[in-house]
Formats: C-alpha cells, structure tokens, sequence
C-alpha cells in the first residue's frame, strides 16, 4: 500500500513556493518596521539583531537563528528597541538589499528574508495551523539542516554565481519544510490541529494511510489496527491531537483534492467524484455541498467566473484547527 507524507500532501495540494526575496546588512544603531502580510521568513546568517512584534517583548536572534511569521501584520528588526524604526523603502535598494552603516568598525548583522506563496484556494489550511510567530533556535540540536542550509544561502547571496537564484528559491523552500520540521518537534501539543497529530507516531501513522489512499473505503477498525491500537482509544486519541473524527479528517481531505481537481480544468465531475471512492457524483456532490455550502457544478463556475473562490465557498474546508 502507497504510504503518502501528509505534510508534502499539503505543500503539493497547496503549490507552495519559497522565494528568497531580500538581504539585509546593518551596523551600528538602526531599527526597520516591515510589513508581513501572508507567510515571511527570516534568518540571521552573522551578527545578531532584536525582533519586536505583535507588543511582545523584544527578542534577539543571533546567527542560526530564523523565524516564520503567519499574517503578523508587522514587526520589527533593530539594533535596539528604543530606537524608531524606518520603513524599508528608506532603506532597500530595486534589488532588495539594504546596507547600513557599512563603513563602521563594529559587528554587523546579515539577514535574509523572503516569502512563501500559496493557492489562495487551500491557503487557510497551512496558515490556521501554524502559530502567528515560529520560531527556531541555530542552537537546537534538531537545527542542524538549518545551520547547513543557512550557510549556503548565504553563499548563494554572496557569490551571485549562475544560476544562484533559482538555487537559493530551492534551499529556501528547503528551509521552509525544515522550520516546520523542527517545530512539530519541539511544539506543546496544547492546541488540537492535523499539524500537531502527524508529530504523534500511532495517530500520524494513520493520516499517512489516509493520505496515501483516499478513495479507499476506510473503516475506523483499519486505521486503529494500522495505531497499534483499539478502536475507541484510537478514535478518543485521534479527536483530542487532530480535533476531529478520523472519518471525518477523511471526507474534509477528500473534499480538499476535489476542490482542487474542480479548479484545475475540465475533468468531469464523474471522474472526480470516482477517483475519491464514490460510487457515484451525486454521492461526491452531496458530500461536497455538505461540507464547502456549494455544489461541485456551482463551485468551479464560481472558480471560472471570478478568478479565485470566494473565501465564504471554501472557508467550509477548515479542518477544525482555527
């Protein structure tokens, strides 16, 4: 049987895409205030330099040091707290590169920055399961790809060597995964969410079969037997880590796929409905509605109209973990 990652399940479902977008190099005292709509990344490759965000206390980040930042409105790096911050058009150049008080003899910070871009469509499902700020320290011990992959974006930065780009959009993509990685990790499984249920080893086990197969006729006993365990304690310990029925999780994850097969082109819903294990479309197109408040027809005609979904269309997809 085909056992899928969930996690790049959901990148591929959701075309995500790491670009490295900026670099920054500072002495002395300076302070800049950024915007962050969407999904930001940052890593301090030398130095070290204060974030400030949300009215949290100030926090310094030295080399090894990154952070993802999830629709955080704005924060802001510096020198020192107490200084006012500028905007980065003060400061970036049309390449994206910003150098402060070079010519001063003391320790300079070099960061880089960039973005992550989404299918708007599925986008919520990612962005509602991660925390506003995620932070990973250069000093954990389950930071070691960072620390390599750190180096040799600031090689690629650096040396502007061909194809040094589309080199550095790949190990930031890398960086990415491995800030996720290093967070399920360490994260307080306090909050309910499919992110935290694939760190635990008997429920994740049984999302990859989920994802591995969809359209297989799944029953509960099946999935327990795959935990190593029986029926209602994998059942009460699935709903507490992922914050729904495994079933559940199933026919929301097949609802995702269809939806994107819906806006990817002109596949009849029939083979849709199939590809996913109903027996027939209207079975599929009962439980679309059901779930997205539209049937199929009426969601890729939105889809084709509009240019996007609506977010009232999709938001019905939300695997409980908002």
């Amino acid at each position: 049987m085909l056992v899928v990652d969930p996690l790049s399940d959901v990148l591929s479902l959701l075309s995500a895409r790491s670009l490295l977008s900026a670099s920054l190099r500072a002495k002395g005292g300076w302070s800049i205030r950024f915007a962050s709509d969407g999904v930001k990344f940052n890593a301090v490759l030398e130095g070290g330099c204060y974030l400030v965000s949300n009215g949290a206390e100030p926090r310094w980040l030295e080399a090894g040091d990154c952070f993802l930042l999830v629709n955080c409105s704005t924060y802001v790096l510096c020198s020192d707290p107490v200084l006012t911050p500028v905007a980065p058009s003060e400061i970036f150049g049309p390449d994206h590169t910003a150098s402060i008080n070079a010519d001063l003899p003391c320790e300079s910070l070099f960061a880089v920055g960039g973005r992550v871009t989404f299918d708007d469509a599925d986008a919520g499902l990612l962005l509602d399961a991660l925390p506003p700020i995620l932070f990973v320290s250069g000093k954990s011990r389950e930071a070691t790809a960072i620390r390599w992959l750190l180096s040799r974006l600031g090689e690629e930065w650096d040396e502007k060597r061909p194809g040094g780009s589309a080199a550095a959009d790949h190990l930031a993509q890398l960086l990415f995964v491995e800030l996720i990685r290093v967070w399920l990790h360490q994260a307080d499984a306090t909050t309910p969410g499919w992110l935290q249920a694939l760190g635990d080893r008997r429920v994740g086990a049984a999302i990859r079969l989920l994802h591995g197969d969809p359209a297989r006729n799944w029953r509960l006993q099946d999935l327990a037997e795959a935990a190593g365990m029986s029926r209602s304690n994998f059942a009460l310990r699935f709903r507490k880590l992922a914050g729904m029925a495994p079933l559940d999780y199933l026919l929301r994850w097949r609802m995702r796929l269809g939806a994107k097969a819906l806006r990817s082109g002109s596949q009849p819903i029939s083979a849709i409905s199939y590809s996913l294990g109903y027996q027939s479309e209207s079975a599929f197109s009962n439980a679309f509605k059901r779930i997205t408040g539209v049937a199929p027809q009426q969601y890729r005609r939105d889809h084709l109209k509009a240019g996007a979904v609506p977010a009232k269309v999709h938001s019905g997809f939300a695997f409980g973990i908002a």
